[in-house]
């Protein structure tokens, strides 16, 4: 058999894995802390998503909620982007503190212009549900049973590294290109769908003395040639500081004008970087252990592209 906790961590360490061989950031980040003694810490995970149908798999947060919640997730709190029309969740495991977080936020498509609506609802309306079958049904018994056997187990986590990639066929660049233009996390998500969007170091976990901080991580993967997002969000002293490296580009694949397949160079992933402030709780000091809706805002414009 195997537990909750076991097949969760399969699954991160799996999706980790397939991030750090696309954002070489990442990797160059978990080398350079592991050749100074330090730790490796994700703080979080996060998932970009449509409010609209989707084909045959479940819309918005709930398909992404009903995995996370299945790995024994809690959903914690609600985080609101009027201007970007955006809606996030921030789910926490309950008990293991070395499982990053997730922040899952959704698009919601009947917040844009009709003609937006038209162009995505279109490209996403025929995506099949990467999990039906036997995967929902094993979500289904990991929640309820809290483990599986170790043959079901490993077809489900098997199952789940799929689903995390976009799902719908290529979308016609002509269509990138125009709901970009409203709407960058659209466009981002059309190309990439239900990949990782990003992980997040932990920097108050990692351990390396001669780091002061998340000032001192940044010049440090500066020093190695890692670009580096120029301001930090959050005062120095404040309950969440973050910043990132730039995102990487990748060649996605689209359809042309002629209805070839052709690739068109976008943006996928940033490695983010957060250290967390004390908070007084019960006259106990405790790391803030939620998000920023402001600063959050601000990283979403890490991947977009004019």
């Amino acid at each position: 058999m195997k537990t909750q906790e076991t097949i969760t961590k399969s699954l991160m360490e799996k999706l980790w894995e397939g991030y750090c061989q696309r954002v070489k950031y990442a990797q160059q980040y978990a080398d350079l802390v592991l050749s100074k003694g330090g730790n490796v810490v994700n703080d979080h995970c996060a998932f970009r998503t449509f409010n609209t149908l989707t084909g045959k798999q479940p819309a918005g947060i709930p398909a992404i909620s009903e995995i996370l919640e299945a790995l024994g997730y809690e959903k914690i709190s609600p985080y609101s982007f009027p201007s970007k029309h955006l809606n996030s969740f921030h789910y926490q495991h309950p008990t293991n503190i070395n499982f990053p977080k997730f922040f899952v936020t959704q698009l919601e498509v009947t917040e844009l212009s009709e003609a937006t609506q038209v162009l995505i609802n279109e490209a996403v309306k025929d995506a099949p549900d990467l999990l039906a079958g036997e995967a929902r049904q094993l979500l289904a018994s990991l929640k309820h049973n809290k483990e599986l056997i170790t043959a079901e187990a490993d077809r489900l986590v098997e199952a789940l590294v799929k689903y995390f990639a976009r799902p719908w066929s290529p979308v016609k660049k002509e269509t990138i290109l125009v709901v970009n233009q409203e709407s960058q996390f659209a466009a981002w998500t059309l190309l990439h769908g239900n990949s990782v969007n990003h992980f997040t170091a932990y920097i108050n976990y990692q351990n390396v003395p001669e780091w002061d901080g998340i000032e001192g991580t940044m010049a440090a993967l500066e020093s190695i040639g890692v670009p580096i997002k120029p301001a930090i969000e959050g005062e120095k002293g404040s309950k969440l500081r973050q910043s990132s490296t730039q995102a990487i580009d990748e060649d996605c694949p689209v359809i042309e004008a002629d209805g070839s397949l052709g690739t068109l160079n976008w943006s996928y992933a940033y490695y983010e970087l957060a250290e967390r402030g004390y908070l007084e709780t019960d006259g106990k000091k405790v790391w803030f252990d939620g998000f920023l809706g402001e600063q959050a805002t601000n990283l979403f414009e890490m991947t977009k592209r004019n």
